[in-house]
């Protein structure tokens, strides 16, 4: 699984101009699933998520986590995350899963998420044309794939 991670001080999506979710300070996830992504994949990501100190303490440094700070977390699926743009000028999305594999795992993500942070968290929908605005804080972004754990 590879997601990217925006500290933001603010974060909404929207299908068919409808709030789906949204979020004041706290961690907006984009999460794009493939279909070798396991149980395995989907904890350590979940608690990498929850523990990664990404905001400031008191000094200005980086030093607490979403938890320390009881912020908020939207979780938004997307396959794009996995574009291949080595050969030609179309992305090819073959290593994302499909959504009949895809749909499971983004579900377990979430109840992941909800146990580790220990509160409900805001999402997207699954599959749907989702329009996602935000506040990036700092500007803060992180990438991490579970297949590539460095």
């Amino acid at each position: 699984m590879r997601i990217v991670i925006q500290r933001v001080s603010q974060a909404i999506v929207t299908v068919n101009q409808q709030t789906v979710g949204s979020i004041q300070k706290g961690l907006l996830v984009f999460a794009g699933i493939e279909a070798s992504d396991s149980k395995e994949d989907i904890i350590w990501l979940s608690n990498k998520i929850v523990q990664l100190r990404i905001f400031n303490d008191a000094n200005g440094l980086m030093n607490k986590s979403i938890k320390d700070i009881d912020g908020d977390i939207l979780l938004i699926s997307q396959f794009t995350l996995h574009a291949a743009t080595k050969k030609g000028n179309r992305p090819s999305f073959i290593k994302a899963a499909k959504p009949e594999i895809a749909l499971p795992i983004y579900e377990q993500m979430i109840i992941a998420l909800e146990n580790d942070l220990g509160k409900k968290i805001e999402k997207g929908i699954f599959g749907a044309d989702m329009k996602v605005a935000l506040t990036n804080d700092g500007p803060v972004t992180i990438f991490i794939d579970s297949k590539n754990k460095e």
